[in-house]
């Protein structure tokens, strides 16, 4: 591919002027699928609620390699604070501005690119290549990728290799690559005591003074060791709130608002009832209401990672490292139908923030690392 490749960044511009702020698509899977249909892939528009996704496959046969990503976007926030509208793609000083380009417009335009490079070279590839987009992954995530693998699952169609797109460089492109992501278990708790006044506290039941030790432990907890993939879980409280706002009162209960980022050493069923055997050890009266936002998973080091590693030392040339840190992504929902699953995108460095940007000459060299994982896991 020639350095000078413009097609990605054209079609990263196109996206990134569709104010496709979450779950609104705009236009952008409609400009995707007429590229798409035009090098032979089978458009498939899988809607659900208020929310936009495109299924495109192109080929019947085994493996399946598909990449997976989302059209939209965060709020711009403070339009004034940013140096250009976000939503007219700018180019200066070597580098692309515009809400999405770094997460993770630009990155879909280079899934695009690479499938119409490869396809021109080998029409008449081994495989299959797929694309799952989806407009509600930074929104509630309930119609959107999660409902596409429900679909995939109940006509029995599977994925061997699943490319998601989401920004995971740290310093520059390729340095690092996601092989998983830790689990997300969070937990609303009520302490319940009795209100009174402060001054004849034996009238009265200080939820506070009762859940301290209890929270105290929670946080000594040691919940898991970790393993080779995963740090070891960790547990913080993010939200505290008890109490009147009056200095004589003393509160009747108290809102304690915790979260767990775990490893596949602990599983959503330990966590809970490990939590609440301290809870109970401690006598507290309380209610405990649980939402779990995502499984841990992890791919082994493998196929997919060793066909990643190679395509970024080929074109960025340095050797990428394997990492399970950060928030979630739709990757908790495809893993249940792929094999194996990495995630391997633009730098993070500005995603969600006021003049989000990324480097020009790292798209065209993010267009060159998928065509040649497709050529490495396809073109035999």
């Amino acid at each position: 591919m020639s350095s000078h490749e413009t097609a990605s960044l054209d079609l990263a511009k196109q996206l990134i002027a569709e104010p496709s702020v979450t779950p609104d698509d705009r236009r952008c899977q409609q400009i995707l699928a007429k590229r798409l249909a035009a090098i032979g892939f089978e458009i498939e528009e899988m809607n659900f609620g208020n929310t936009k996704n495109l299924w495109a496959r192109r080929g019947r046969a085994a493996p399946l390699l598909c990449f997976a990503g989302h059209t939209d976007v965060v709020p711009a926030g403070n339009e004034a604070a940013w140096d250009s509208p976000p939503f007219v793609p700018n180019e200066r000083d070597g580098r692309l501005y515009g809400r999405g380009a770094a997460d993770m417009k630009s990155a879909i335009a280079c899934f695009v690119t690479a499938c119409e490079r490869f396809v021109a070279a080998h029409p008449d590839h081994g495989g299959s290549i797929a694309l799952l987009i989806t407009s509600d992954e930074e929104g509630d995530a309930a119609d959107g990728t999660t409902r596409v693998v429900d679909a995939l699952k109940a006509r029995g169609e599977s994925i061997d290799y699943c490319i998601v797109g989401e920004p995971t460089a740290e310093k520059q492109l390729g340095d690092t690559l996601k092989n998983g992501r830790r689990g997300s278990l969070s937990g609303s708790l009520k302490v319940i005591g009795k209100q009174g006044h402060i001054a004849y506290p034996h009238l009265a039941d200080n939820p506070v003074h009762r859940a301290a030790p209890a929270l105290a432990a929670l946080a000594a907890e040691h919940w898991d060791n970790g393993n080779a993939y995963f740090p070891p879980t960790g547990f913080q409280i993010s939200n505290i709130q008890g109490g009147t706002g009056a200095t004589n009162v003393i509160p009747g209960d108290l809102d304690v608002k915790f979260n767990f980022r775990f490893s596949t050493e602990s599983s959503e069923s330990s966590l809970k009832k490990r939590v609440h055997a301290i809870l109970d050890a401690h006598g507290l009266n309380y209610t405990l209401d649980w939402s779990l936002s995502g499984h841990p998973f992890l791919t082994e080091a493998g196929r997919l990672t060793d066909s990643a590693k190679r395509a970024v030392k080929a074109v960025c040339g340095i050797d990428a490292a394997l990492s399970t840190t950060g928030g979630t992504s739709d990757g908790r929902f495809i893993k249940a139908v792929a094999r194996e699953l990495i995630e391997l995108g633009l730098v993070n460095a500005t995603i969600h923030q006021v003049n989000e940007n990324v480097e020009l000459a790292d798209i065209p060299k993010l267009s060159a690392v998928y065509e040649n994982m497709l050529a490495d896991l396809l073109a035999a």
